[in-house]
């Protein structure tokens, strides 16, 4: 029983050590392979996936990403918009959640850098995607509903 716990745990230490080497470098890489155009620097990237257009922000030192896209400017938001984001930041937005700053509404998915793999990356960039297509009908990020 102690040899199987033990593999579990090595097993485990193992798969979390190899997926907690996410950085800039690696992240370009992917983002890149998936964009339809991409221009900017290390750590701050924009990007078009499906023709929407996407900001990539990293902070190397403070271990945290965000991939965001623009949906619509605060100003054009009628009020029902509002109740209707935060519903489904808790049901349907899933990893991503709709945001609203600098007077623009945002799809945004914010993690921990280094403990992203590349598949979060790329399943991140498709909710992200989803969640501003959606916004305004279904506020959904992928078919699963939490709960559901």
């Amino acid at each position: 029983m102690k040899k199987t716990i033990l593999s579990l745990f090595l097993v485990f230490s193992f798969t979390l050590g190899y997926s907690q080497k996410m950085n800039n470098n690696k992240l370009e890489k992917i983002i890149t392979t998936l964009s339809d155009s991409i221009e900017g620097q290390t750590g701050y990237w924009q990007f078009k996936y499906q023709k929407r257009y996407f900001l990539l922000i990293t902070d190397e030192k403070n271990n945290r990403m965000r991939i965001v896209s623009p949906i619509v400017e605060e100003k054009e938001l009628r009020e029902e918009y509002y109740k209707k984001c935060l519903e489904a930041n808790y049901h349907t937005a899933l990893d991503v959640k709709y945001a609203l700053s600098d007077g623009v509404m945002w799809s945004v998915f914010i993690h921990p850098l280094k403990e992203l793999s590349e598949k979060q990356v790329k399943d991140a960039v498709s909710q992200v995607y989803s969640a501003a297509a959606t916004f305004g009908y279904s506020y959904t990020s992928t078919e699963l509903v939490f709960g559901q």
